[in-house]
């Protein structure tokens, strides 16, 4: 179906002045003003993630949104509801005229009557675009429909669409499918807007942009008119300058030049909540996986990095058929995009220049797109029902990768960034419960959301056992492919899979707010008693108490007995009350205790018992910033560091979490809170005294410095090192500086991408070292003195 622009480029907007009668050809109505009406807040299917630069944990940048919601609000009137018909299939026939904002398109629906008392029909579309025809085709003849245009008077922020009310004008019958034949065009000019949270960088916001250097249409666009809570299948023919390339959910089925423009046709068979459509100057590659197509469509700069993403999707297709079932769609797509984002729409992923520069193909980043595939783009979320999918998404590829490749330390590591992010971003005033988990907006979110959420499910896997735990998670795929699923089918799901009830399981750790907090107490051993069969080899009893504060968690816990002669004995606790005691038998002189030493539990870990990090300086409810002391062009890398923390300051707003003051370098003992100092010796007086609570470990000079006894010397050098205060533990003091300006300016526009370590080292804006300064002991551990 050809689609031609209009030979006149106008700008025209739907008028809300009142009017008495049904418009035909272009709509005009009127907002409601007397009648009640109901609005909906769309929210489209689409996860969006980014990357830790510390390559541990993918600290998840993940807006997954599903689902709609209904609010009754005063102004719209004849709303009909979702129950009344059912949106089966989109035949979309769409021109996009980049240069000049532009779509032009028809769209045939084909609906299902479920009220034959039915008199009008509700439909969501993007403000900006202009209705000019609506027809019911009918055994062969097109009948003209009258449509209105209604705008409710308060619209949710963000929400950008108009209601378009479409009257049926005839009896109905129950089960009949309509035929509904849509003309409409107009100008999506919403440039992508970059982030500006200092820690949180999260892809640009848009509605949706038509433009020279891209086109993004998602469903919170509202390109097509569309129905509350609707999944349909899609025909979709876009048709673009030539030189461009049109990617949507399902499979290109044809593509043609025409008339000096591209006409591709693509069939999305699998119902879909929302329809993304993007189109670019793409460079594209194709391999064929066991029948399904693996494609990438790059800018042309970046298409030798084809078959990188090729290879590694077909790697973790691979694996995670093997461990969730088929593969649901029919291709899976690596796509660029013109601006920051990480996004994955059902058989395909949405990736920002920048990020597909950095060949995003680690386990948490294109692994997790993947297994998007399976959770949360086949198996649905509806997000006011909170959301599971980012949870086990996390737990499937950013952390159980590393499992199935035998990396053990490696998920050690990942487990414990999953505790030490909680305890970092996660006040216990500022906690919420996990079945409350939306969307992530803010770090606090993405540690409950994503982290605290993989960790229940790896708890539950060890509570209920690999067999039970695999089979309810298969279950999920195959039952509820197209369907929405929530915490409570998961409940179900789960419990079916291993004969046991677990409401305890699911309401202490999706319904309940916090986690638990442990201690040792008492801890000692003696000598077992006398055995006559061996008298000689009676072995030790290592005695001890574990103290929760707050109400008690029922807990599985490892506690483990390092002994003499470098021997190790494991053994399992159970804990249910505030305190309780255990006495484990031993063989040999014990040596040290712990308690869950390989993080297998989730927990609250203190502040105080982190390893320092630039991380508790940035979420320090008081901070204090200490700029070198005699101002100099030399300094202007400092000044941009500092002047970012008092803008992202000014945009906490009433949610303000920290106030940071700038202090003199004479007066930083006086400083309130953590303490961010920068500039070195000979520019910042207090450079020696930040770095005072790390001891011998770290040592400054005029052209060099010294990190764990290794000298670092040279003008590319950088240091990003961070102490305990020495005289408040529960805060830090973080020093950055470059033995030369042009060394500090490499890494301070990105400095806050490191918050994890307590010491990193740079050779031209790049690590060439990092570690940690451990605390003095664990806090579940106790070691014995005889």
């Amino acid at each position: 179906m050809s689609v031609q622009p209009s030979p006149q480029w106008r700008e025209e907007r739907v008028s809300v002045q009142p009017s008495p009668r049904w418009g035909e050809g272009r709509g005009e109505g009127w907002p409601c003003i007397r009648d009640k009406c109901v609005c909906y807040r769309f929210r489209q299917r689409v996860t969006s993630n980014g990357v830790s630069v510390s390559g541990l944990l993918f600290i998840a940048l993940s807006v997954s949104l599903s689902g709609i919601v209904g609010c009754s609000t005063p102004g719209l009137s004849g709303i009909s509801s979702e129950r009344e018909v059912e949106l089966l299939s989109h035949d979309l026939a769409v021109q996009l005229v980049p240069g000049h904002h532009r779509l032009v398109a028809t769209d045939r629906q084909m609906l299902k009557v479920l009220n034959p008392e039915l008199k009008q029909i509700s439909f969501l579309l993007h403000p900006m675009l202009h209705v000019t025809r609506v027809e019911e085709q009918r055994e062969g003849i097109a009948r003209t429909l009258a449509f209105k245009i209604l705008k409710p008077q308060d619209k949710e922020e963000g929400d950008e669409s108009q209601q378009v009310a479409v009257r049926l004008g005839r009896s109905l019958v129950r089960g009949e499918v309509l035929t509904l034949d849509w003309s409409y065009e107009g100008t999506i000019n919403d440039p992508p807007r970059q982030s500006h949270r200092l820690r949180f960088v999260r892809p640009s916001e848009t509605n949706g942009h038509i433009g020279s250097e891209g086109v993004y249409l998602s469903g919170e666009t509202h390109w097509y008119p569309d129905r509350p809570r609707s999944r349909a299948t899609f025909r979709v023919q876009v048709t673009t300058p030539e030189g461009w390339h049109g990617v949507t959910h399902g499979r290109e089925v044809s593509r043609v030049a025409v008339d000096g423009h591209a006409r591709a046709h693509w069939d999305v068979l699998a119902k879909t909540e929302a329809l993304t459509l993007v189109a670019n100057r793409f460079v594209t590659k194709q391999r064929t996986w066991n029948g399904i197509e693996v494609a990438t469509y790059l800018f042309p700069e970046d298409a030798h990095l084809a078959d990188e993403y090729l290879g590694a999707a077909i790697r973790y297709l691979g694996v995670y058929t093997k461990l969730l079932g088929p593969y649901p769609f029919p291709k899976f797509a690596v796509v660029e995009n013109f601006f920051p984002s990480g996004l994955g729409m059902p058989s395909f992923t949405l990736l920002g220049s920048r990020v597909v520069k950095r060949r995003y193909v680690q386990p948490y980043a294109l692994g997790h797109e993947i297994v998007h595939s399976w959770i949360g783009n086949s198996v649905l979320n509806d997000v006011e029902d909170g959301n599971w999918v980012e949870g086990l998404t996390t737990y499937l590829a950013n952390y159980y990768y590393d499992e199935l490749t035998g990396r053990a330390e490696e998920a050690r590591e990942q487990r414990r960034m999953m505790l030490v992010g909680y305890a970092v971003y996660v006040r216990p005033e500022e906690d919420y419960p996990v079945g409350r988990f939306r969307s992530k907006q803010t770090q606090r979110d993405n540690a409950i959301g994503y982290q605290k959420s993989a960790m229940i499910f790896h708890m539950l896997r060890r509570e209920i056992g690999e067999q039970a735990f695999w089979a309810g998670i298969r279950k999920l795929v195959a039952e509820y492919a197209g369907a929405y699923a929530n915490w409570k089918v998961l409940e179900e799901l789960f419990g079916e899979a291993s004969g046991q009830d677990l409401r305890w399981f699911f309401a202490q750790w999706v319904e309940r707010a916090g986690a638990p907090r442990l201690q040792i107490t008492d801890a000692d051993y003696r000598p077992a008693p006398a055995n006559a069969a061996a008298e000689d080899d009676r072995g030790y009893v290592v005695s001890f108490r574990v103290k929760q504060h707050g109400t008690p968690y029922r807990l599985h816990l490892q506690a483990r007995v390092k002994m003499s002669g470098g021997r190790v004995h494991t053994t399992r606790v159970e804990v249910e009350s505030a305190e309780e005691t255990f006495n484990v038998a031993v063989p040999a002189l014990p040596v040290a205790l712990e308690i869950d030493p390989n993080y297998e539990s989730f927990r609250r870990i203190s502040r105080e018992d982190l390893p320092p990090m630039l991380n508790l300086f940035v979420t320090d409810s008081e901070r204090a910033v200490v700029l070198p002391g005699v101002a100099a062009d030399t300094d202007a890398p400092y000044r941009g560091v500092a002047e970012r923390l008092m803008l992202e300051q000014q945009g906490q707003g009433s949610r303000q979490r920290s106030v940071t003051a700038q202090v003199a370098d004479t007066d930083v003992r006086a400083a309130r809170g953590s303490v961010l100092v920068l500039g070195g010796p000979g520019q910042n007086r207090a450079a020696d005294w930040a770095v005072g609570g790390c001891g011998n470990r770290v040592k400054l000079g005029a052209n060099a410095f010294t990190v764990e006894g290794r000298l670092h010397k040279g003008s590319g050098m950088a240091l990003l090192v961070t102490c305990r205060h020495p005289d408040r533990p529960e805060s830090v003091v973080s020093l950055f500086y470059g033995l030369t300006p042009p060394a500090a300016a490499k890494v301070a526009r990105l400095l806050f991408f490191y918050g994890w370590q307590s010491y990193l080292i740079f050779r031209d804006g790049s690590v060439v070292a990092r570690g940690d300064f451990a605390p003095p002991k664990r806090e579940l551990e106790v070691r014995f003195n005889g």
